[in-house]
C-alpha cells in the first residue's frame, strides 16, 4: 500500500484545495487583484489627460556663453537633464524629454542667436507649443530688459526637427510597479497568514498523519499561491494592454518573459512570508511584521514614482531593495524590449535576496 502512494498526487491535491480556499477569500482576491487594478485604472485615466512635462536638454554643441542659455537653463518651468548624448536621445525617443535645444550664434539677420528644437514623435505636440511659447516669452523679456534697441536677442526656429519615437505613457511606468506591489503583498501576507493558520488549526499535524512528506506539503501550498498570483498577473497585464495600451514591445514573447520574471519574483518574495509566519506569536501581529517588509518597498522601490525623485543619500537604499530590481527589469522587458538574459543583474540581485531570505526562513520556520 505504501509503495502505491503518490507524493506528487498528494501535493497536487493540497494545491487544488488551497487554490479553492484563496478564491473563496474576498480579501485575498481584492488585495491581489482589485487593489492594484484600482491604481492602474486611476493612473491610466489620468495618463489619458496628457499632462504637461517640460523636461529639456541642451545639445552638446550648443553655445553656452550667452544670456539666453542661462535664462533658459534656470527657468523655473523647465527641468534640464544633463547626460550623455546616447541617453539624451533615448529619453527623447521615449518622450521623457520634451525637446533638445541647440542655441547657435546668428542664423537670422535680425537676431543674435537662433534656438533650434529637436523633439520626437513620442512627445505630445501640445507640449512643444507650450515650450515654444515659454521660450518666446523669455526672449521678449530679455529684449525689453537688455536689448531695447536691438531687433531681438534670439529667434526660436519655427521648424522643429522630429525624430522617430515610441510613446512612453504613464501606464508604462505605473503598471510594472502595481504588478510588483501585487506580487509582493500577496506573497508575504498570503503565505504568512496561510502557514500560521495551518499550524494554529493543527492542519499541518493532520498532514503529518498521512504519508505525504514535509517538502511536498510546502510545495503544494506554495504552488497554489504561485498559480493564483500568476493568474492575477495575466489579468493585470491584459487589462493594461487592452484598455490603456501598455507597451509589450515584442508582443507575446514579451508577455511570456514578464510571466517568467513574475514567477522568479514570487518565489523570492514568498520567503518573507515564511519568515513572518514563523516569528509571529499570534495572528494580530502578522500585519505588523509583514508591513515592516513590504511598506518600505512600496514607498521606495519606484512603485509610484521614479527613484530619482528621492534625495541622493536615500537612493542607494532604494536600489538595494528586491522590488526595485523587479520593477526595473519589468519596465526594461516591457518597453525596452530587453530579454531576461540582458536583465541578469536585476535578476541576480533578486536571487541573492532569495538565498538570504530562505536562509533565514529555514532557521526560524516552525511546523508546530
Amino acid at each position: 500500500m505504501k509503495g502505491n502512494y503518490s507524493q506528487l498526487r498528494a501535493m497536487l491535491a493540497i494545491t487544488k484545495g488551497s487554490v479553492r480556499s484563496i478564491f473563496r477569500s474576498p480579501s485575498a482576491v481584492f488585495f491581489s487583484l482589485g487593489f492594484p487594478l484600482v491604481f492602474i485604472l486611476v493612473f491610466g485615466f489620468l495618463g489619458k489627460g496628457g499632462g504637461v512635462s517640460l523636461d529639456i536638454a541642451f545639445a552638446r554643441q550648443t553655445d553656452t556663453t550667452n544670456e539666453i542659455y542661462q535664462k533658459i537653463k534656470y527657468q523655473s518651468g523647465f527641468r534640464v537633464k544633463e547626460a550623455s548624448g546616447e541617453i539624451i536621445r533615448e529619453d527623447l525617443e521615449k518622450g521623457r524629454l520634451t525637446a533638445v535645444l541647440n542655441i547657435q550664434k546668428g542664423g537670422a539677420a535680425h537676431a543674435a542667436y537662433t534656438v533650434h528644437l529637436t523633439t520626437s514623435e513620442a512627445v505630445n505636440p501640445r507640449n512643444i507649443q507650450i515650450l515654444q511659447s515659454i521660450l518666446k516669452g523669455i526672449v521678449e523679456e530679455l529684449d525689453q530688459q537688455r536689448f531695447p534697441d536691438a531687433p531681438t536677442v534670439a529667434q526660436i526656429d519655427a521648424h522643429v526637427q522630429q525624430i522617430p519615437g515610441r510613446v512612453y505613457r504613464s501606464i508604462d511606468f505605473i503598471l510594472p510597479g502595481q504588478l510588483g506591489f501585487s506580487l509582493l503583498s500577496a506573497s508575504i501576507f498570503g503565505v504568512a497568514f496561510l502557514f500560521f493558520n495551518l499550524r494554529q488549526q493543527l492542519v499541518l499535524k493532520r498532514f503529518f498523519a498521512t504519508p505525504i512528506t514535509r517538502p511536498y506539503i510546502i510545495m503544494g501550498e506554495a504552488l497554489s499561491r504561485v498559480l493564483f498570483q500568476l493568474l492575477t498577473a495575466v489579468i493585470i497585464v491584459g487589462i493594461g494592454t487592452l484598455f490603456f495600451h501598455f507597451t509589450l514591445v515584442n508582443g507575446f514573447i514579451t508577455f511570456i518573459e514578464i510571466m517568467l520574471l513574475s514567477f522568479i519574483a514570487l518565489i523570492v518574495f514568498m520567503g518573507g512570508g515564511f519568515i513572518v509566519s514563523s516569528v509571529a506569536k499570534n495572528e494580530s501581529v502578522i500585519p505588523l511584521f509583514a508591513n515592516i517588509l513590504t511598506l518600505p518597498q512600496f514607498l521606495l522601490a519606484g512603485t509610484f514614482f521614479p527613484i530619482e525623485s528621492f534625495p541622493g543619500w536615500l537612493q542607494p537604499l532604494c536600489r538595494a531593495l528586491p522590488l526595485t530590481h523587479f520593477n526595473i527589469a519589468m519596465r526594461n522587458i516591457a518597453f525596452e524590449g530587453a530579454s531576461l538574459v540582458s536583465c541578469w543583474q536585476n535578476i541576480g540581485v533578486l536571487l541573492i535576496w532569495g538565498v538570504v531570505v530562505y536562509g533565514v526562513a529555514i532557521k526560524v520556520f516552525k511546523w508546530e
